[in-house]
C-alpha cells in the first residue's frame, strides 16, 4: 500500500490545533496568490471555536484538503439522488387537481459575506417559520463507519453529558468546545480510515456537476471531489459541488461545522465565476440549513431569474416560503414547480404545503405518487419515511410501522425511519423497543429532537438512573446548540422547543420571542405560547396557541399546548375540548405530554 500524504502529520494530541493552524494558513494564502481572500468565509467570523473544524494538517495541501467527517444530523436540504434528472413526466397537480396560477414574488435579504442583488418585493418581508420535519433525504446514505470510531465519537459526546451533570455552572461554551472537539476528533479519525483503505477513489472530470453525488456514497464523492479540486482548482462547478456535499454532510452527520467550510467553497466557486447557478443554489441550501430563510428564497429568485427552470432553486423556493410562513406564497410555488418540474423533490414538498393546511388525504395521495416514481434506494426511504410521519401525525400506527419497514426496506440505515419506529413503539406501549430504537439514533444522530425524546423515554420509565440518564441527553441538546450557534446556525427554535420541558425557562422564553421577531409560523407561534406559558405569562399565550392552530395542521403537540393554556386563562370547555382532540388525534404523541393531557382531563372532570 503506497503511503499516505498524512502519514507525517502531528500526533492525535497535536493535530487538531496544528490543522486548524494549516487550514487558516492555506485559505489565507490561496493557490491564486490572493492572501486572505477566502479566508473570511472558512474562519471563526461568526464566533466558531478554534478546533470546531479542524482538518488533517498536510503542508502540501490545498482547500479541498478537508476530509468528511463528523456525527449524524442537520436541517439542509438536498435533492433526494436521482430526482434532478426527471423521475416522472407526471404534476401532482393533474392528480390532485390543485393548480393555482404561479407566484411571482421575491424577498430581498442581506447577506453579511456577499450580498445578492436579487430584486426585492413588497409584504410579508417580516414573516417567519419553523423548520418541519420534511427535509430530503441524503443523496446516498454515507457508509457505515466501523464500529471501533462510532465508539470514539459516540464516547466523547457521552463524556460531555456528563461534565454537564458534574459541573453544573459550567459554560454552555465549553461544553459546545467539548462537543465539537468530539465531533471533530471522529472526522479526523473517519478520514484516516477511509485514506487507509485500499480501494481508490476515481477522480472527476473537469466539469464536476452536483450529479456526481447521486454517483455513490457522499464520503466518496467528497474525496473524489478534493482530489479532483487538487489538480484543478480553478474548476468552480467543481467548488460548488464541494460546498453542496458538506452542507448534505452536515444535514446528515449533525455536524454544523461543516456549514464554514461549504461556505468557503462556495464563495471560492464564486470568485472564480461570479452568479454561477450552481453556487447560488448551494448558497441557497447552505442559508436555509442556517435558519436564514429570507436569505434562501433571495438566491432561490436570483437563480430562477437565469434559468426558471432550475429544480432545486424551486424547491428551495418552496421551503423558503414555507419555513418564512408565507403558506399561500408556498402554495403558489408549489404549483409552479409541480408545472415546470415535476418530480420527487417536488411532489414531497407539495405533500407538505397541503398537510400545513390539514388537507391530509391529498398529502397522502401525493406521497404516494411520489412514492410510485421513486426508483432509487435514497428516494424511496425519504418518500416512505415521509408517509410514516404523516400516518404518525394521525394517530395511524399501523399504518406508520408500515410505512416505516417500507423506508428500512430500500435503506436499513435510514435514520429518519430509525426514530419514527421508536416513536411509534413508544406509542404502542412497547417502551423497551422505543428506547433501544431510539438510543440508536442518537448515537448517530445527536440532534435535539431525538435527544429529547430519548430522554423522556427515560423519564417515563423511571426505572434507577433513568433520571440521570434524561440529564444527559438535555445536556447534550445544550451543547449542540451551542456549537450550531458557533458555526452560524441559528438555533433559537431549538433553544426554546427543548429549555421550555427541560431546562432554564427564562431562556426558553427570550429564544422564542427572538425566533418570533424573525419568522411568523405556526410552529414558532406554538413554541412561544408555550415558552410564556412555563414562565407563567398564560395571558398573552394564549392568541399565540390559538395561532398555531389556525391552519388546521394536525398536530397533536400544538393541541395539548393549546387546551393546557386555556385551562389556565380560565376557559374550561375549550381547554378540555384541545386537550380530548390532541389525544383522540394521537394518543401517544408525547411519552410525557400525553401523560399530562390524560392527568389534567382527569382533574377538570
Amino acid at each position: 500500500m503506497a503511503p499516505r500524504e498524512t502519514d507525517n502529520n502531528p500526533t492525535e494530541a497535536d493535530q487538531p490545533a496544528a490543522a486548524q493552524r494549516e487550514w487558516e494558513r492555506l485559505w489565507e494564502e490561496g493557490d491564486d496568490g490572493a492572501a486572505g481572500a477566502e479566508r473570511e468565509s472558512a474562519g471563526p467570523e461568526r464566533g466558531r471555536p478554534a478546533k470546531a473544524a479542524a482538518e488533517p494538517a498536510n503542508e502540501h495541501a490545498t482547500e479541498a484538503d478537508a476530509e468528511p467527517g463528523g456525527a449524524h444530523g442537520s436541517e439542509a436540504d438536498a435533492e433526494p439522488e436521482g430526482a434532478r434528472d426527471g423521475d416522472t413526466e407526471t404534476s401532482v397537480t393533474s392528480a390532485a387537481s390543485t393548480s393555482e396560477s404561479p407566484d411571482a414574488d421575491t424577498s430581498k435579504a442581506e447577506d453579511a459575506d456577499s450580498p445578492p442583488t436579487a430584486t426585492p418585493a413588497p409584504g410579508n418581508a417580516d414573516e417567519a417559520a419553523a423548520p418541519h420535519r420534511h427535509t430530503l433525504p441524503a443523496e446516498d446514505p454515507a457508509p457505515p463507519t466501523t464500529p471501533r470510531l462510532d465508539d470514539e465519537r459516540i464516547a466523547a459526546v457521552r463524556r460531555v453529558a456528563a461534565a454537564g451533570r458534574r459541573w453544573r455552572n459550567l459554560q454552555l461554551a465549553g461544553c459546545a468546545a467539548l462537543l465539537a472537539v468530539a465531533m471533530t476528533a471522529g472526522a479526523i479519525a473517519m478520514g484516516a480510515a477511509k485514506d487507509s483503505g485500499a480501494a481508490g477513489v476515481a477522480v472527476g472530470s473537469s466539469a464536476v456537476s452536483p450529479e456526481l453525488l447521486a454517483s455513490g456514497s457522499l464520503d466518496a464523492s467528497i474525496a473524489s471531489l478534493q482530489a479532483h479540486l487538487r489538480t484543478q482548482p480553478k474548476d468552480f462547478d467543481g467548488w460548488a459541488t464541494l460546498g453542496l456535499a458538506y452542507v448534505e454532510q452536515a444535514r446528515t452527520k449533525g455536524d454544523p461545522s461543516r456549514y464554514p467550510q461549504a461556505q468557503a467553497a462556495f464563495q471560492r466557486s464564486l470568485k472564480i465565476s461570479p452568479a454561477n447557478e450552481n453556487a447560488l443554489e448551494g448558497r441557497a441550501a447552505l442559508a436555509a440549513a442556517r435558519h436564514e430563510f429570507k436569505e434562501a428564497l433571495t438566491y432561490a429568485d436570483q437563480v430562477l431569474k437565469e434559468n426558471p427552470y432550475s429544480e432545486r432553486a424551486l424547491c428551495s423556493r418552496i421551503d423558503a416560503l414555507v419555513e418564512l410562513g408565507r403558506y399561500a406564497d408556498a402554495s403558489k410555488a408549489a404549483d409552479l414547480a409541480d408545472a415546470r418540474k415535476p418530480g420527487v423533490p417536488v411532489f414531497t414538498r407539495y405533500a407538505y404545503v397541503h398537510e400545513l393546511r390539514g388537507d391530509v388525504t391529498t398529502a397522502r395521495k401525493v406521497l404516494e405518487q411520489a412514492l410510485a416514481a421513486a426508483t432509487s434506494p435514497g428516494d424511496i426511504s425519504y418518500v416512505a419515511g415521509t408517509l410514516g410521519q404523516l400516518a404518525w401525525n394521525q394517530g395511524d400506527y399501523k399504518t406508520a410501522l408500515n410505512d416505516y419497514g417500507r423506508a428500512l426496506a430500500a435503506d436499513e440505515n435510514y435514520l429518519p425511519a430509525l426514530e419514527g419506529r421508536a416513536r411509534t413503539q413508544a406509542a404502542l406501549g412497547d417502551r423497551a423497543a422505543a428506547i433501544k430504537g431510539m438510543e440508536l439514533v442518537v448515537s448517530r444522530y445527536p440532534l435535539p429532537q431525538p435527544l429529547v425524546e430519548l430522554g423522556e423515554l427515560y423519564e417515563s420509565r423511571g426505572a434507577e438512573g433513568d433520571k440521570a440518564k434524561a440529564e444527559d441527553q438535555y445536556a447534550l441538546v445544550d451543547a449542540w446548540v451551542a456549537l450550531a450557534r458557533a458555526n452560524g446556525v441559528n438555533a433559537d427554535l431549538d433553544t426554546a422547543l427543548a429549555a421550555a420541558d427541560h431546562g432554564d425557562v427564562t431562556s426558553a422564553l427570550k429564544a422564542a420571542r427572538a425566533e418570533w421577531g424573525r419568522r411568523h409560523t405556526v410552529h414558532t407561534a406554538d413554541a412561544l405560547a408555550w415558552a410564556l406559558h412555563v414562565n407563567g405569562l398564560d395571558k398573552e399565550a394564549l392568541p399565540y396557541a390559538r395561532q398555531a392552530t389556525a391552519t388546521n395542521y394536525h398536530n397533536a403537540s400544538f393541541l395539548y399546548h393549546l387546551g393546557t393554556i386555556e385551562l389556565a386563562t380560565g376557559h374550561q370547555a375549550d381547554g378540555r375540548a384541545h386537550l380530548a382532540k390532541a389525544l383522540k388525534l394521537n394518543p401517544g404523541f408525547s411519552p410525557l405530554g400525553a401523560a399530562k393531557a390524560r392527568k389534567a382531563l382527569e382533574a377538570t372532570k
